[in-house]
């Protein structure tokens, strides 16, 4: 196998610690060229060092060293100034105690662990974010409840309790979506399948915002045709337009439009789902940002939010075999369709 087309980056020297193999991911990962590398000695073609500053090939001392070593884990050096994940293996002649015939060093850029490194960063500072409100509050409420309770009237003790609740119910919503993404990372999201009304669950959610205040007048239901009897987790379909309903009124404007309608998928016969669209009038997503809206934290230019809310409802309409997209309306707002498969009882998978 031709070393160029490895993505790590390679680099073996022989019994003498001569380069003779430096391929196109080592020179892209080390800056170096491979004709300025090939036939320099290994500490001369990558003069590493740890943390600290010391040089790693002479505390390894891979020629010199323990006849007994044969690889080196994988560790974080730098070279030139610039971190680098570097493991090596020796290759040793007439077993495992004799003398070493090849070094092989395999090398790795540090930003994709950066990004994940960030990536939770990032999550524990959101976490302490929003939970440190909510808690602040209920700790507040609380403690003035105890302290003082019959200096307030029933209405007053209504309101904080009511307070109290609703900040709960928040932590509550936090610590779901950070166990969705949990299992969704890791590919161990259950779906308990059952037979769902896909409009009937598009007019609960709908009556569930008509009692918080919001007018009728401001949704609009489409239904274009009979739909299929769709198999599909009630809980996780709850959750995927409670999203986007939520989006819809939150950060549009105007009208909001929901269209369901049966479609074929794929090319199998007898294939077949239900695609709704969510769509507003407001402003709209700009195109430059469509395709960073289902990341982990995307507010766009808003504040408010963890910005989990459509990382989750994609993790669960891919756990559904679905597919959702977004672009924009014919009246300039945002709209999210996604199509889910009508799917059948497990019992008959």
């Amino acid at each position: 196998m031709d070393a160029d087309m490895l993505p790590d980056g390679l680099v073996v020297a022989d019994e003498n610690g001569t380069v003779v193999t430096f391929n196109t991911a080592a020179a892209r990962i080390t800056g170096t060229r491979p004709e300025d590398a090939l036939g320099k000695h290994i500490a001369d073609a990558l003069p590493l060092e740890d943390i600290e500053g010391r040089r790693w090939w002479v505390c390894t001392d891979p020629y010199g060293g323990l006849s007994t070593r044969t690889r080196q884990p994988e560790r974080n050096l730098l070279l030139a100034g610039r971190e680098i994940l570097v493991t090596a293996s020796y290759v040793r002649a007439g077993g495992p105690r004799g003398p070493l015939s090849k070094l092989v060093v395999s090398l790795r850029c540090t930003d994709a662990r950066r990004r994940i490194e960030r990536g939770h960063s990032d999550l524990i500072a959101t976490v302490a974010h929003e939970l440190r409100s909510p808690l602040t509050s209920v700790k507040g409420f609380t403690a003035t409840l105890l302290a003082k309770w019959e200096r307030f009237t029933d209405e007053q003790k209504r309101l904080m309790l009511e307070t109290v609740d609703a900040d709960a119910d928040r932590v509550t919503r936090l610590i779901t979506e950070l166990l969705d993404i949990s299992r969704i990372d890791a590919g161990r999201l259950q779906l308990n399948r059952q037979v769902v009304d896909m409009e009937e669950a598009v007019q609960r959610h709908l009556r569930a915002l008509e009692c918080n205040g919001l007018p009728d007048e401001r949704f609009v239901v489409v239904v274009d045709g009979p739909l299929p009897s769709m198999w599909l987790d009630a809980d996780k379909l709850d959750q995927i337009l409670g999203n986007l309903l939520e989006n819809a009124v939150r950060h549009g404007a105007g009208t909001v439009t929901i269209e369901m309608r049966a479609v074929s998928i794929g090319s199998a016969p007898g294939a077949h789902g239900t695609e709704i669209t969510v769509s507003d009038e407001g402003p709209g997503i700009p195109d430059e940002l469509l395709e960073r809206v289902f990341t982990r934290f995307w507010r766009g230019n808003r504040r408010g939010g963890t910005g989990l809310g459509l990382y989750i409802v994609k993790g669960l309409v891919q756990a559904h075999a679905g597919t959702i997209g977004v672009d924009r309306a014919e009246c300039g707002g945002a709209r999210f369709r996604f199509t889910l498969p009508a799917a059948m009882p497990d019992v008959l998978m």
